[in-house]
């Protein structure tokens, strides 16, 4: 029969859905039918209602339908309870990708509702007073714990729920089912996408079928179960994989023979026998019945690659000999095997790790030499690399020189250096040597590597320049006829350190070019690279030199500039060369920068805009060996400033401050002409004087005699003490004061009296006696005088000094002692006051000596024949003192005086 059913919405004439369901019916069978709605049964009342129609080829026609059952109601609102409003469908599970109707209902008549979808606003339509809905199609999967969904109407009136999303149930891929030991089946499969979501049962599951044996097992995983293999020798095998959630079922279905998914198990690998270069590779596979033939794949890993592949077919014990093995070499050789016959998979590799031994050192190590010459004695640096891994064939211990003399022959012996070192340095005279260098490790001794320093010191060739490319530096040079027998080309690797990391490259003697590149080159430094020829001899010599930067980089720094010559039209400019080392580029020239202050430039120059933006003119020196340079055709005192700067190919070096100059007057420098010989000429005399100062000292002002110093108190002993050469003030008792006065006529004015004296009443030298302290002496002076030039050098007219006759009758001793006394104080008192009322040039002092030899007598008054004096008893005190002091006022009482002045012969008492 078929029956048509039809589904009304909110009211019957409201038809939503009309579907035929056709079915074998019995007699009184009841009948079920389910349909699900988009729109949640409890959103709006459905109706639903039913007719029937005979579908059956043994009934003719016509066939009629038979009558619509009357319209049954479904209202779900009821159901609700006492909540003010709700979100429908409750907790919904969904697959990702459906379509769903939301809605929201209230008790109350509904205005202005919304509706987020996990924070999104949806749009809401009402479908009665009480009821609005949204749709949402083609939901995404957000999170496992679902998708949240809000409405409200007011703040009071709100309602949610949560729509879970799951991933949709995919077909379980690589289904497969095998074993290796005919007791256990093992299948595996890819489940796809994981459906199960957190709080919704139950999640996916899988179960595995064999229609054969009609069995049926749920697996406890999701992406393998084991299948027990019965023991009743059955082959074909029919398994059916089912996967199933909550929305929907998938399943896979797999045919096979059981002796055709066989995979052997893991081998055991053993080694023995291992040498330098070989080793023996043993395994086992347990069995898998019957002994089965399998095929075997071997595998030798050195360095984490493939470096050799075998097969080998065994029953249950496999044997195989790995061979051209590198010495002292750690390998990993694995195996794995699989079914010869029906092959299906290969089993699990199965691997070991081993090392073969040492041998001795294949190759002789790569040296070079670096040769420094100093005082006829040579320090030659022996260099050498590393052996290779391949070629060390072990650990490299120590290496062994050997310096053979070649000019002088001598018994040879090996110096071991210890290894890890690379260098050694050898003080070699100007003789010929031959080197041998060996490596050693534990085993043996490598081949010697030769090579010989040679007694020529060797020929220099010019630098030149070397081509950059992107790969590094090109360089190539002339091929040498004859017994070359290769080429090494020598550079340093880090030069802007201040040490040579010495680096070299050995070539064969058809190469003429080769390409230096390294990890070290860094831009703005300069590498200079040596070629050497090696001869059958193993002497090596310059071919050529070479130098370059990889990069080039615009100068840092600007030469020292030195001005000279500056004269009122022009002036020099000098600089040094760079050091080679500081050198960021090939310096192509300079320019030399001139701000003049008429703001026009020179002939030669040019205008150029600085950095600063500033404007000056612009020199061009197109010779970098040029370090002078004159700026000419300038103006007398005006200001210039200069400045001076390298330029390169990639730029020119940085914009220093400007150096001012101002040029001098015209004819400032013929006054210089005159100035410096003046100047030199007098600073020559005063040179000459001084180096001359003791002689003419001696010529022009000798030194005034010290008494102290005197020959004469070498002669002379006391009486009192033998031992006394210098007496003191008070053992002093004058003999005679001499005073002369110049013819002039400014007066002299003396301390301590009131009479003054013009010089032109004094036209002779007045000469002052002190008389002898003897009592009742009678005779002529015991004396004799003398006059001093050194103290009286002015008194030209004065003549020679005598004695002068002794008055008869002689003053008292007591008075004359009293005399003496009172005038020595005086003398000494007045004497130092008086000097600064004395005009300098005024008084001139005669010196008078008491032991004098006796001279010619006074040309005026003294006598002719004046008696012989006796020697003196004693030395007595010298003393000169103005002719003031020497006369004292002497009052009209004084029975004798004590001091005699004589004055052209005349005697005055």
């Amino acid at each position: 029969m078929v029956f048509q059913i039809e589904i009304s919405r909110i009211n019957t004439s409201n038809v939503i859905w009309v579907d035929y369901y056709s079915t074998t019916v019995k007699w009184n069978q009841v009948l079920h039918w389910s349909w699900e709605s988009e729109l949640p049964l409890e959103c709006a009342t459905h109706f639903v209602r039913i007719r029937s129609r005979v579908d059956d080829a043994r009934v003719p026609e016509p066939r009629f339908w038979s009558n619509w059952s009357s319209w049954k109601e479904v209202n779900e609102q009821n159901s609700l309870g006492h909540k003010a409003s709700s979100v429908f469908p409750v907790d919904k599970l969904v697959e990702e990708g459906s379509n769903v109707t939301i809605c929201y209902i209230s008790r109350s008549h509904q205005n202005n509702v919304s509706c987020y979808l996990d924070g999104v606003r949806m749009h809401v339509e009402q479908l009665d007073p009480n009821v609005s809905a949204f749709h949402v199609n083609n939901v995404a999967f957000v999170r496992e714990t679902g998708t949240n969904i809000f409405c409200e109407m007011d703040p009071k009136d709100d309602a949610g729920t949560v729509l879970f999303v799951s991933k949709v149930l995919e077909e379980p891929k690589d289904f497969s089912c095998e074993t290796q030991d005919f007791k256990t089946l093992h299948c595996t499969w890819d489940p796809g996408s994981d459906t199960s979501l957190v709080r919704k049962q139950p999640y996916q599951s899988y179960t595995l079928f064999e229609s054969f044996s009609g069995e049926k097992r749920l697996c406890e995983h999701k992406n393998w179960c084991d299948w027990q293999i019965a023991q009743d020798s059955q082959e074909m095998y029919n398994f059916t994989l089912v996967a199933e959630n909550y929305l929907r079922k998938r399943s896979v279905n797999i045919l096979f023979n059981l002796t055709h998914r066989v995979r052997p198990m893991t081998p055991k690998v053993f080694f023995k026998n291992i040498s330098a270069t070989n080793a023996t590779m043993t395994w086992r596979v347990h069995s898998t019945g019957n002994h089965r033939t399998l095929l075997c794949q071997i595998e030798l890993h050195g360095e984490g690659k493939v470096i050799q592949q075998h097969n080998a077919s065994i029953k249950v014990n496999g044997e195989y000999l790995l061979s051209e093995l590198e010495p002292d070499t750690q390998y990993m050789a694995r195996v794995h095997c699989g079914d010869a016959n029906h092959f299906w998979k290969w089993s699990e590799w199965s691997g070991e790790n081993f090392t073969t031994l040492e041998a001795a050192p294949s190759e002789a190590p790569d040296v070079w030499r670096d040769v420094k010459s100093e005082l006829g004695n040579r320090t030659v640096t022996l260099f050498w690399k590393p052996l290779s891994k391949s070629h060390a064939n072990g650990k490299i211990r120590f290496y062994n020189v050997i310096v053979e003399n070649l000019d002088k022959p001598s018994e040879l012996e090996p110096v071991p250096i210890p290894a890890p070192a690379n260098h050694t340095k050898l003080a070699l005279d100007q003789c010929s040597y031959r080197i041998h260098v060996t490596a050693n490790n534990s085993v043996g001794t490598s081949p010697a590597s030769v090579i010989v320093i040679s007694g020529d010191p060797g020929n220099q060739v010019e630098e030149e320049r070397v081509n950059v490319t992107a790969d590094g530096f090109s360089l190539s040079w002339k091929p040498q006829s004859g017994d070359v027998t290769g080429y090494v080309v020598e550079w340093c690797d880090r030069p802007q350190d201040g040490s040579c990391d010495l680096q070299w490259e050995n070539l064969g003697p058809n190469t003429t070019s080769t390409v230096i590149s390294s990890d070290a080159f860094r831009p703005g430094v300069r590498y200079n690279f040596r070629i050497y020829g090696i001869s059958t001899k193993r002497i090596a010599y310059l071919l050529e030199q070479k130098t370059g930067y990889s990069q080039e980089l615009a100068p840092l720094v600007n030469p020292q500039v030195v001005m000279s010559n500056l004269t009122s039209h022009s002036f020099t400019l000098s600089w040094k060369d760079y050091p080679t080392e500081t050198q960021r580029s090939f310096i192509r020239g300079y320019h030399v920068y001139l701000k003049p202050k008429e703001g026009q430039c020179h002939p030669g120059f040019e205008k150029a805009a600085l950095s600063d933006n500033s404007v000056c003119c612009k020199y061009k020196i197109d010779k970098p060996e040029q370090k002078t340079f004159v700026v000419e055709n300038l103006q007398p005192e005006s200001i210039y400033e200069f400045f001076v700067t390298p330029f390169t190919s990639v730029g020119e070096g940085p914009l220093d401050a400007f150096t001012k100059v101002t040029t001098p007057d015209e004819h400032s420098h013929l006054l210089i002409r005159i100035i410096l010989p003046t100047v030199f000429c007098v600073v020559l005399i005063m040179i000459v004087c001084y180096l001359n100062s003791q002689w003419m000292k001696e010529k022009c002002y000798p030194d005034i005699p010290d008494p102290y110093k005197s020959s004469v108190l070498s002669l002379i002993k006391s009486k009192e003490n033998p031992h006394l050469t210098i007496m003191s003030v008070k053992d002093c008792i004058p003999d005679a004061i001499e005073v002369i006065n110049k013819p002039e006529g400014s007066k002299i004015q003396f301390s301590g009296t009131r009479n003054s004296l013009t010089e032109t009443e004094i036209t002779k030298p007045a000469y002052l006696y002190l008389l002898p302290a003897e009592k009742n002496y009678s005779g002529p002076g015991p004396c004799i005088c003398f006059e001093n030039f050194t103290y009286n050098q002015a008194a030209s007219n004065s003549g020679s000094c005598g004695h002068v006759p002794v008055p008869p009758t002689a003053p008292s001793q007591r008075g004359l002692l009293t005399s003496l006394e009172n005038l020595l104080k005086a003398l000494e008192k007045n004497y130092m006051n008086s000097q600064g009322e004395i005009p300098a040039g005024e008084t001139t002092l005669n010196y008078v000596s008491q032991l004098a030899s006796p001279m010619s007598g006074d040309k005026d008054s003294l006598p002719t024949d004046p008696p012989v004096p006796a020697l003196c008893s004693e030395y007595k005190m010298q003393m000169a003192i103005p002719l003031g002091l020497a006369s004292p006022p002497l009052s009209e009482n004084s029975s004798v005086s004590s001091v005699t002045l004589l004055d052209q012969g005349d005697h005055h008492h």
